[in-house]
């Protein structure tokens, strides 16, 4: 789920051969949120929920990517262990851990995004992300198409709330944001459509705990 440097050899899967197990019906109104979550944390959880109760959703899918082509192996995780830490944390009804794109062997968001549309025709698909992700989401491989393709939610995370609202994709799409009170029906809106929401801010990040971990039980915080 990541957007730049070159793209690791792709597992053997085919996706024609694909169950993703997601058990989604046309009509539905479902959230895909993607990451590395290495590990996940209560500010991703924040975010999921956020889009969830506000845009009315279905479900959330957390898109667990195979790995951060930006990052050494040896500082993410193995893909089971942050399946497991994603399934502890996303834990309500409504939350989907999903290991589609390793098992579909996408790399691109916008290859995973287009075959989860053609795999479920009916399902009103909308892309969540925080607003870091925002501020470089112009870097991001096919990030017009990707705004083209399905509504976007943006929730707002600290340190990033005043740059995400200037940030290119911003001022790109300018004209197709829509104000947060029309948030319930924005899954039924057609692409390009995108709204930004505020609520209680969560500061944690991955980037702290693996900084807390590497640094032992005198970390503080």
């Amino acid at each position: 789920m990541f957007q730049a440097g070159p793209a690791p050899k792709k597992p053997a899967h085919a996706p024609g051969a694909l169950r993703d197990g997601l058990n989604l019906q046309p009509g539905m109104r479902v959230g895909l949120f993607g990451g590395s979550f290495n590990p996940p944390h209560e500010g991703h959880l924040h975010v999921a929920e956020t889009a969830r109760i506000r845009l009315g959703l279905d479900r959330i899918v957390w898109l667990v990517s195979p790995q951060n082509p930006l990052k050494s192996a040896d500082e993410t995780a193995p893909l089971e262990q942050r399946m497991a830490w994603t399934r502890a944390l996303a834990d309500g009804p409504s939350m989907v851990v999903s290991d589609f794109e390793t098992r579909a062997g996408t790399w691109w968001t916008i290859d995973t995004l287009r075959l989860l549309k053609a795999r479920h025709p009916g399902v009103r698909f909308v892309w969540v992300m925080g607003s870091d992700n925002l501020m470089g989401f112009h870097h991001w491989k096919g990030w017009t198409d990707i705004a083209r393709l399905m509504p976007m939610a943006v929730i707002a995370r600290p340190g990033s709330i005043l740059g995400s609202r200037f940030a290119p994709t911003s001022t790109f799409f300018s004209e197709n944001r829509v104000p947060a009170s029309r948030a319930p029906v924005l899954a039924e809106m057609e692409a390009p459509a995108w709204v930004y929401l505020t609520a209680p801010l969560n500061p944690q990040s991955s980037t702290a705990l693996r900084r807390m971990a590497k640094a032992g039980p005198s970390a503080k915080g």
